[in-house]
């Protein structure tokens, strides 16, 4: 099952789920109680956040997807096949490494160009680092958006 088809399937169960939530929520309101409202309330803030959440990372994923396709189709997606693997699969750390300052200093020598950020990314990610992975990807992102 390709990996959007998943996220799809995953969407909509934690759709079904809010809606359900919600419902709890409506239901603590008839209660009429001081104290059942409160809890409503709490608990309706759960199925907003929950909303909101589920909108961001839909619309950072298409930005990125968007970004892949172009990468790809200029022949410039990164590739990575030929590092060397642990018995687990994930990229060996010391290869991970070497590349990722490949990465680095293409970014440095090219600050305004989304494609190396997009590269840099993806090098924080193999490298295991997801949370610059995630921020240096927004970079990219604003980057390919004022570029266009």
């Amino acid at each position: 099952m390709r990996a959007r088809n998943v996220a799809l399937l995953l969407t909509a169960a934690l759709v079904v789920y809010l809606v359900l939530l919600a419902d709890r929520a409506f239901a603590l309101f008839k209660s009429g109680t001081g104290a059942g409202i409160a809890l409503g309330v709490g608990v309706l803030l759960l199925p907003i956040l929950g909303i909101w959440i589920v909108v961001v990372t839909w619309r950072n994923g298409l930005q990125i997807q968007r970004l892949s396709r172009r990468l790809d189709e200029e022949g410039q997606l990164p590739d990575v096949s030929g590092l060397p693997r642990r018995p687990s699969g994930r990229v060996d750390r010391a290869a991970a490494d070497a590349w990722f300052e490949e990465r680095r200093a293409e970014v440095e020598a090219d600050q305004d160009n989304w494609r190396v950020w997009y590269k840099l990314a993806y090098a924080y990610d193999i490298a295991g680092d997801r949370r610059r992975a995630r921020e240096t990807m927004k970079k990219a992102v604003e980057l390919e958006a004022a570029d266009r």
